[in-house]
């Protein structure tokens, strides 16, 4: 879910991505950089033949089996809401007022495995690389696009089988019941996030499938306000509300223009509260059921003291153990006090908390929970076009559904677990040095330029800092000394490398 835009140029085939022939435009260039720092990094770029035939097999999109318990539920009014370009749609949500402030919030979510059948070509590849990978100029999906942006895609106009997620909250935004089930529905509207929030806040018209289809405006309204209930109760809960900033390249044709923010905004926060709770009821449907599951954990800050550090810098305390409820609570003072700057603080309390891993939790287990979230029981279910762990956590639902045995062993689930880990790691740094790529692009005529900066790394390995305009990292070559996560300083650029992604600078 929530993933940038596909700019890249479609293969014709929609499956393999091909070195390109010529690096002529910064498109091309990016693309073939891509694709060797894929290789380097042990994914896979392109689809296996075996997995191809699999794919030419497949005719049209999954259909519910006779005697499966499917319900039908096309008639609600569901809307996708995506990045303006995106084709994996991979969730729908539709509101139904219940009275007394009580509100019905229906997910749905794509049912890949009907098409991606365990053990297949198809979930082989999906399994190696375990993501589809976002780079400036190509994307690398984890499954071919006939799949992921048509046959398993929750896409306008069509009937499709999905997994619902089926929460009632109360008038405060406290959970009431909620059930898991399997389900026909439609997709009533391709929504995309910027002209959703424009709308929402009244800063711009009404997206056309809002304004053609009657009742859809009022339910994204309905909604609206069990999310933003939802978010008041999960920061008050400890909840963490950081900022950071995300980037994506703007091309001029094939020529990249610049590194264009791109920011939160109600539509994003929307969809994110509602994954948020259909991620926790498929982690405690499962574990009702006695079934393990691959939990999403972020476990307590190891440098807490740094993140408590840099609160006295700012004149504030924080306890001399990890508490998310005083951290939020800090968070929320300094986002009030100085809201220009709170994207740059968010960055370095991110940094310092270390990143998020799977771990199997069995039946009866304490799982260690997700720090960030401020929930004991996380799971990733609802993005099953793009993470395999989605993937996987969907094959265990519908066999708890259906009363079938678990279709991984516990050793297996145990491996997947660290393998989707590593695979998600190893994602993240190919994705980050083609982003660095991009930016040494931009960068190649500006060196001497100084940069106001921050510090978003600092061990052994080295010091790196994150510049503002264009906003990206590099590494702090010299003057280095003394200075740890948070520290605001001047560098000045001395030496960018497109290929290797390198950007250096030293204390200016």
């Amino acid at each position: 879910m929530n993933t940038p835009p596909d700019s890249s140029p479609r293969n014709p085939n929609d499956n393999a991505r091909p070195v390109p022939p010529h690096r002529d435009t910064d498109r091309a260039t990016l693309a073939a950089i891509a694709h060797r720092v894929m290789i380097e990094r042990g994914l896979e770029p392109d689809f296996p033949p075996a997995a191809l035939l699999e794919l030419a097999a497949l005719g049209q999109p999954a259909t519910a089996a006779s005697g499966d318990l499917v319900r039908d539920l096309r008639d609600q009014l569901w809307a996708s809401i995506d990045n303006d370009d995106s084709r994996d749609l991979d969730q729908l949500t539709v509101a139904e007022s219940l009275g007394n402030g009580r509100v019905r919030i229906r997910v749905a979510v794509a049912d890949v495995d009907a098409l991606v059948h365990k053990g297949s070509a198809l979930d082989g590849h999906a399994s190696r690389n375990t993501t589809s990978v976002y780079t400036p100029a190509v994307i690398f999906p984890m499954l071919p696009e006939r799949l992921s942006t048509d046959l398993t895609s929750l896409n306008e106009d069509e009937d499709r089988i999905a997994v619902v997620a089926d929460l009632v909250f109360e008038a405060d935004g406290s959970p009431a019941t909620s059930d898991l089930y399997r389900a026909r529905v439609r997709n009533h509207g391709k929504l995309a996030y910027r002209s959703v929030a424009a709308w929402m806040e009244g800063t711009g018209e009404a997206p056309r499938r809002i304004a053609e289809i009657v009742g859809l405006g009022d339910n994204l309204r309905l909604q609206d306000g069990v999310a933003q209930r939802l978010v008041e109760l999960r920061h008050r809960l400890g909840a963490l509300s950081l900022e950071t900033l995300q980037t994506r390249a703007v091309f001029a044709g094939d020529a990249l223009s610049e590194l264009e923010p791109d920011r939160k905004n109600r539509a994003k926060q929307l969809i994110e509260d509602f994954m948020i709770a259909a991620n926790g009821l498929t982690a405690t449907y499962l574990a009702s059921k006695k079934f393990p599951s691959l939990r999403r954990v972020l476990r307590s800050p190891k440098r807490w003291d740094r993140i408590a550090e840099l609160a006295a810098g700012l004149g504030d305390r924080l306890p001399d153990q990890p508490d998310a409820v005083a951290l939020e609570a800090f968070l929320g003072r300094r986002r009030a006090a100085e809201p220009d700057t709170f994207a740059d603080l968010s960055l370095a309390v991110v940094k310092l908390m270390g990143r998020g891993e799977y771990a199997l939790d069995l039946p009866g287990g304490e799982p260690p929970g997700h720090f960030g979230l401020a929930v004991k029981d996380y799971t990733h279910s609802t993005a099953p076009n793009r993470r395999f762990p989605d993937l996987i956590t969907q094959r265990l639902v519908k066999a708890a559904l259906a009363g079938a045995p678990l279709p991984y062993s516990i050793p297996e689930l145990t491996e997947l677990a660290k393998h989707c880990t590593e695979r998600e790691d190893d994602a993240t740094k190919v994705e980050r040095q083609v982003r660095k790529s991009a930016a040494a692009l931009l960068l190649a005529g500006r060196i001497g330029d100084s940069f106001d900066a921050i510090i978003t790394g600092a061990s052994e390995k080295g010091t790196w800092v994150r510049v503002f305009q264009p906003p990206t990292e590099g590494r702090l070559e010299r003057g280095f000394q003394g200075l740890d996560v948070g520290d605001r300083v001047r560098v000045r650029l001395v030496h960018t490398d497109v290929e290797r992604g390198f950007i250096d600078f030293v204390r200016d």
